[in-house]
């Protein structure tokens, strides 16, 4: 079974419906009590990062997604739901995030984009990926972003980069946790694919 984590951030029916082209298998994820018995996981989002961690603190879902994490089955945040994966944020102040994977999620460095690149990074962008499960069948895809932060992390852990301005990660890989910076529910067929490739693994 796989769940799509309900925490009033996520743009869940696009990923529901995305999904729902691979599995049958696929349900949205209110009650904490029900993540323990998922074989799959994500973590969509779509908003403030502190918004965002309080949600999952008052939803009581953020333990649960901490316990899954730790059984090696695959999770994988899209969205503000890959940026949770860090250990913080420096979004309006300084905020902890889940802690899956170290590092931090930044604004876009202005001074370091040309004047006519707009923040937030909106549109089709290619993202040049290292060879990984989750980008089988695809090289170099373009796919849809919006954000206006992005993670600084592990060089080990990337698994995708995109440049707008300068080059930044926007896909990563620890162990059995990814994360996509783009919305793959919203880029089509090539997004469509890396879903497929999530509930195949």
């Amino acid at each position: 079974m796989l769940g799509i984590i309900d925490y009033n951030m996520g743009n869940l029916a696009s990923v529901y419906n995305a999904c729902s082209k691979f599995t049958k298998d696929v349900k949205i994820i209110k009650n904490p009590n029900d993540v323990q018995n998922l074989d799959k996981l994500i973590l969509p989002g779509v908003g403030a990062y502190k918004d965002a961690m309080e949600h999952l603190e008052q939803s009581g879902l953020k333990d649960p997604i901490l316990e899954f994490a730790k059984t090696g089955k695959p999770l994988l945040g899209i969205c503000l739901g890959m940026q949770l994966l860090f250990e913080s944020s420096e979004e309006f102040g300084h905020t902890k995030g889940l802690g899956l994977i170290e590092g931090k999620v930044v604004a876009f460095d202005k001074d370091k984009i040309e004047k006519d690149l707009k923040i937030p990074h909106m549109g089709w962008n290619k993202l040049i990926n290292k060879d990984n499960p989750l980008f089988s069948g695809l090289e170099n895809p373009y796919l849809y972003f919006v954000h206006s932060f992005h993670a600084i992390t592990k060089e080990n852990y990337i698994i995708g980069k995109t440049t707008y301005g300068y080059t930044f990660a926007s896909a990563v890989n620890k162990n059995n946790i990814f994360g996509f910076q783009p919305h793959p529910e919203k880029s089509h067929n090539n997004g469509l694919k890396i879903l497929e490739n999530f509930i195949n693994l």
